[in-house]
């Protein structure tokens, strides 16, 4: 298996990224939080998971090896894939899923796109038993970076980033605008604080199209 990579991002899309490894340019995707701390001509490193069907070789990649053991725990349960696991992870951060799977809190994974009530309780039955706690379930501010990849400074492209993101999980561009509109002045905030954190305002424009 692929546990990882590292090298220099080639290029960034709403859904995954090219790392290039010892002149090999390999497509890794990645959740949109990850996404978003990816800057092309820099170094990153990701911890990643190889997905082998009989018609495709799938790598997912992740800002450490704990959300990718997750990753790879998700798929465990009956009736989630890898794509599904991505969408739990695009959604939550590690240790709110496991808050959410140790809490019996349906709601919180029901924000998932593709998991409805019975899905949910089923992950719940299945997982409850299995997700421990890691040291990383602590940072409250989401998915460590990888390396290379800090916050963004105040100049950074932002808003372009924040709706390639939403775009990649599925609203709109009218949509992306709504919600980007909505958290401008906690952007702002940010900014002021010494840099934007897009996988922080990710979530909230998430949970403000999750009511819309």
């Amino acid at each position: 298996m692929i546990a990882s990579v590292s090298g220099r991002v080639a290029a960034v899309s709403p859904d995954g990224a090219v790392v290039e490894v010892g002149g090999i340019g390999l497509a890794v995707q990645c959740t949109p939080g990850t996404i978003a701390r990816l800057q092309v001509g820099e170094a990153a490193r990701l911890s990643t998971s190889l997905v082998v069907r009989e018609d495709s070789l799938t790598l997912y990649g992740f800002a450490d090896d704990d959300e990718r053991q997750l990753f790879e725990l998700l798929q465990t349960a009956n009736g989630v894939g890898p794509r599904l696991a991505q969408a739990v992870l695009a959604i939550h951060p590690p240790r709110e899923v496991r808050r959410a799977v140790s809490m019996a809190d349906v709601k919180s994974l029901m924000q998932v796109p593709g998991i409805g009530k019975k899905g949910a309780e089923r992950l719940i039955l299945e997982l409850r038993d299995r997700l421990g706690t890691t040291t990383t379930d602590t940072q409250l501010d989401g998915p460590a970076a990888p390396a290379g990849a800090g916050p963004l400074t105040p100049t950074a492209p932002w808003r372009n980033q924040l709706t390639a993101a939403l775009v990649g999980l599925g609203w709109s561009g009218k949509e992306a605008e709504t919600a980007l509109a909505a958290l401008e002045p906690v952007a702002e905030e940010q900014a002021g604080a010494g840099g934007v954190e897009l996988a922080v305002l990710l979530r909230q424009a998430i949970q403000l199209l999750g009511r819309s």
